[in-house]
């Protein structure tokens, strides 16, 4: 099964222009750096759903924090 998890953007690490751009995402107490192509408004601060490597949409904080209650409470996190 595929599965996109919530992150919030906490700084943009390479902006090539406003399309190619890069970005540290925290999960928790997780960072990753994260491609941000997909999502050119996304800014920092924004919450991102992250598949494989990639920022696939903005979604809102309320959204974003329920969705990772969810998979802390059902073991997913060590995954990452």
């Amino acid at each position: 099964m595929c599965l996109a998890i919530p992150g919030q953007i906490i700084s943009i690490t390479t902006e090539l222009d406003e399309t190619f751009r890069s970005g540290k995402v925290q999960f928790g107490g997780i960072f990753r750096e994260v491609n941000l192509c997909m999502v050119p408004g996304a800014q920092i601060g924004d919450y991102v759903l992250v598949h494989v490597g990639a920022a696939i949409s903005v979604v809102d904080e309320a959204e974003a924090k329920e969705t990772f209650r969810y998979l802390e409470q059902i073991g997913e996190l060590e995954e990452l």
